[in-house]
């Protein structure tokens, strides 16, 4: 079990900067891979950035180049730091943390999510 609580989330102008961040609890953080995921209003929830154990980074091609995401597993933390924000970057970002067991079974948990709102 792992507990995700997810900061860093409000307004900010287009070209602006933002840093989210999630912090674990109840498990063994450097374990689990972690990502950000991002549910546009009106649109499907999205990855946006993931790191694995390893430290091996994933992008969606429209936030590549901008967003940054990096984990601390001393702090047990991942953040997602955000440039040249976009009015389409605006969503409710959640931050998920999943490991594969031996049997091959994944599992998935989730924060509560944080809303980032680009104003035009």
């Amino acid at each position: 079990q792992v507990q995700l609580v997810e900061s860093g989330g409000g307004l900010v102008q287009p070209g602006g900067s933002l840093t989210l961040s999630c912090t674990a609890s109840g498990s063994i953080f450097s374990m689990y891979a972690m990502g950000w995921y991002r549910q546009p209003p009106g649109k499907e929830r999205e990855l946006v950035a993931s790191i694995t154990a390893s430290g091996s980074r994933n992008y969606a091609d429209s936030v590549k180049g901008r967003f940054t995401i990096s984990r601390d597993n001393a702090k047990n933390t991942v953040y997602l730091q955000m440039n040249s924000l976009k009015p389409e970057d605006t969503a409710v970002y959640y931050c998920n943390a999943a490991k594969t067991n031996y049997y091959g079974t994944r599992y998935d948990y989730w924060g509560q999510g944080t809303q980032v709102t680009v104003s035009s």
